[in-house]
């Protein structure tokens, strides 16, 4: 059940999404995540409908969406799998950051396979030894006549293998922020390898590995922006991503709440179905009160993100807490409603609730988004 007001734009957006989680994600998802299947072609099926360049502007080859329209769409693919629609949200990160980032030579060279989802897209920010703290990384690219040499590790990046440009922060300045460049890097580069397939908890239908880079030579046009602004981007790039998954997190809930509602409709306790029991009903509204003040929260953050306001990273942040925190623990009661059938696979919620849990930990921890709408609390006071 969702309570929003949508435009019609909105709402034919919405249900196109919609027939597409449907009919290609959800009848598939409980497979991939069994058997570490990352689908490719289905993805380049999602591109067809404007999905693999959700922010990019239309002479790029992109739809030109605002967040607000994005955050519709990143909820309704989830519905059908968290783990596909967090990939297509990291991609759609990426491609935004060169569409904002780069220059024109760069946007034509790289959007247009982006967008059709022929090339797919991985973000680098993390580091084995940096990860929360993200200005702390060591990887280094070192001016070498007209090129740069890349050299060092990135860690838990999705979609690394697959993906066939990779966004890499690394250090060509000082200690801090202000040294840090962003660059584009192709999986053909030489001296790119990567890591084996993480086993992980959840997001198994999308391959997490090690991106290693040991010497790698990239011409001077790979810089994206200009030297020293790759922390800005790298952040920038993240107030989008992390609305991006507290929409999938209320795709994800929304699909297991509404799971729990069937399960409990069709089961009968003591002579009665259990969705007449005035306990189990109260649970089930506590979960769409929680789940509709979240999305109140993500819409808030994405048109002030839209709108350019100052305030946007703090509302990013405050959204992305509390939608990942409200969807984890929405699957989780969701699995409790459906009692010992939860637990098993075949049903599918307990994949929700592995998927959900990672929400809570990637784009930044919500320790740190804790740490940013602090921040913007007590910066007036020094």
């Amino acid at each position: 059940m969702t309570i929003t007001l949508l435009t019609e734009d909105q709402q034919a957006l919405v249900e196109t999404t919609l027939d597409f989680a449907q009919d290609h994600l959800a009848p598939h998802a409980l497979d991939w995540d069994r058997d570490k299947h990352f689908p490719v072609d289905v993805l380049r099926k999602a591109a067809g409908l404007g999905l693999g360049g959700v922010y990019v502007r239309e002479e790029s080859g992109g739809s030109g969406l605002s967040r607000a329209d994005g955050i519709l769409v990143f909820e309704t693919l989830a519905s059908g799998c968290p783990s596909i629609a967090g990939y297509l949200s990291i991609h759609n990160m990426v491609a935004w950051m060169i569409d904002r980032y780069g220059d024109g030579a760069q946007r034509d060279r790289w959007l247009p396979r982006l967008c059709a989802m022929e090339d797919l897209a991985s973000y680098c920010l993390t580091e084995p030894g940096a990860g929360s703290d993200a200005a702390a990384l060591t990887t280094r690219a070192v001016r070498d006549g007209d090129d740069y040499v890349l050299t060092g590790v990135k860690q838990f990046i999705s979609g690394a293998g697959a993906s066939q440009l990779y966004v890499v922060m690394a250090r060509t300045g000082g200690d801090g922020a202000d040294g840090v460049s962003a660059f584009v890097v192709d999986k053909d580069d030489p001296g790119i390898s990567f890591g084996p397939n993480e086993r992980k908890m959840g997001w198994n239908a999308q391959p997490t590995r090690q991106v290693v880079l040991d010497g790698v030579r990239l011409p001077a046009d790979r810089l994206l922006g200009r030297e020293g602004e790759g922390f800005r981007i790298a952040m920038n790039g993240l107030n989008g991503g992390r609305l991006g998954i507290a929409a999938c997190s209320l795709g994800g809930a929304r699909s297991a709440l509404d799971r729990s509602l069937a399960h409990l409709a069709d089961r009968e306790a003591f002579g009665t179905r259990l969705l007449d029991a005035q306990a189990l009903r109260f649970r089930l509204a506590d979960m769409a009160t929680e789940l509709a003040a979240a999305r109140a929260l993500v819409q808030q953050a994405a048109r002030a993100l839209d709108a350019g306001d100052p305030q946007a990273p703090y509302l990013c942040a405050m959204a992305k807490r509390f939608a990942t925190d409200t969807g984890y623990s929405v699957a989780d009661r969701a699995l409790q409603l459906y009692g010992g059938y939860g637990y098993l696979s075949e049903y599918g919620i307990e994949k929700i609730v592995r998927d959900l849990r990672v929400h809570q930990i990637l784009e930044g921890t919500n320790e740190i988004m804790r740490v940013i709408v602090a921040r913007g609390l007590t910066e007036a006071f020094g």
